[in-house]
């Protein structure tokens, strides 16, 4: 052979190894990918794979979280495996380092089903109940807050208010961590609307009664059971004290109509204010207690010692035993009730026979001022 032959040959026989080297190398790293470790974060990684997401952006938010470095190797492997259209939504807590393996598996397999358990006291107001959702993980404070506040959403939800103050119903919930703040609080609105249906079944005269005697909507059932659920936490108080609002509103001969009730003064200068970031002269003087300059306030119109009727809306979120109080009164002839400092009240049907009680149970018998 020439040499120029065999030097031809020695170069397509070098040229031959190096080329087969090489594929042997991309081969080995192809065959050793699903087992390598290629991302840079360590410990627990928390992930939102958002609903709807493709391979694409699934291995974009894999790479952005450090758990592999090359998403379009990684789409590439899922793409083999023919599992790429198989990626399940959801929140994902992954301990690193993991393998592109192990990522593809957690992917098909979809987030645990990891639910908290939440319980909603009665009687918490909006921003109370917001906290306690927070507080479990289920959402962030803040997207919470501008859903409750949302008019358009409460619309959305046939919530007949512009917040969804009143309508959060008190129960225990099983739901998502990280979930859409929507999602949460759709799940208690639809929760009081059971409720409010089954009372509603359950109580046709009552509610008939609040319609033809006071014009009541729902709206105002449940802004009337918020204010009873704040002024007792006594079950067997509740009809009665239900109905002694009911007979100050009716009753052509108790004039004005004033409610009296000191937990909507509260709400006005505590809840109101946090929510709109502004708040009456007298209520930017809240120091906890309620004084002569609240009770006389007539910027705050959730007082209901200077205006007559109900406030503009519920105070609370009212349980199911406060809105049966409602729609079933007692019947009982009382217009009065003060507070014996023992979590009950004592009730009355005159005036007289209130104020000895009120000298009584809240002054030690000391007599009233002139």
């Amino acid at each position: 052979m020439k040499r120029p032959m065999r030097r031809a040959l020695l170069v397509f026989l070098l040229t031959t190894a190096l080329g087969g080297g090489v594929m042997l190398g991309v081969v080995g790293k192809v065959l050793r990918y699903p087992d390598t470790v290629t991302g840079s974060a360590h410990g627990t990684v928390e992930v939102e794979i958002p609903k709807g997401a493709g391979a694409r952006q699934v291995s974009e938010l894999l790479a952005a979280a450090g758990l592999l470095e090359s998403p379009s190797y990684f789409r590439l492997y899922a793409g083999q495996r023919g599992v790429a259209a198989r990626f399940k939504a959801g929140h994902y807590r992954i301990e690193a380092p993991v393998t592109p393996r192990r990522l593809v598996e957690l992917m098909i397999r979809g987030a645990a089903d990891e639910l908290v358990a939440v319980t909603v006291p009665e009687g918490k107001n909006v921003l109370e109940v917001i906290d306690i959702l927070d507080a479990a993980g289920v959402a962030p404070k803040a997207e919470l807050l501008a859903q409750a506040m949302d008019s358009a959403f409460a619309r959305s939800l046939d919530v007949p208010s512009p917040t969804l103050e009143g309508y959060l119903f008190p129960d225990t919930y099983h739901l998502r961590p990280h979930m859409p703040a929507p999602r949460a609080l759709v799940a208690l609105v639809r929760r009081h609307r059971q409720v409010f249906e089954e009372l509603r079944a359950a109580n046709p005269t009552g509610m008939a009664m609040l319609r033809n005697k006071l014009g009541f909507d729902d709206a105002r059932v449940v802004t009337l059971a918020s204010i009873v659920e704040k002024e007792t936490g006594q079950p067997e108080e509740r009809p009665r004290i239900a109905q002694v609002f009911i007979n100050r509103l009716s009753k052509p001969s108790y004039r004005p109509k004033l409610l009296q009730t000191d937990p909507t003064i509260i709400y006005g200068c505590t809840v109101v204010p946090a929510l709109l970031g502004k708040a009456s002269p007298a209520c930017a003087q809240w120091d906890g207690r309620i004084r002569r300059i609240q009770l006389d306030d007539q910027a705050n119109p959730y007082n209901t010692y200077t205006h007559e009727g109900l406030p503009p809306g519920p105070i609370a979120n009212p349980g199911r035993a406060a809105l049966a109080a409602v729609m079933r009164p007692d019947g009982s002839p009382y217009l009065y009730f003060v507070s014996k400092n023992d979590g009950t009240h004592q009730f009355s049907a005159g005036l007289a026979e209130h104020q000895a009680a009120v000298v009584r149970y809240q002054r030690a018998g000391k007599p009233l001022p002139p």
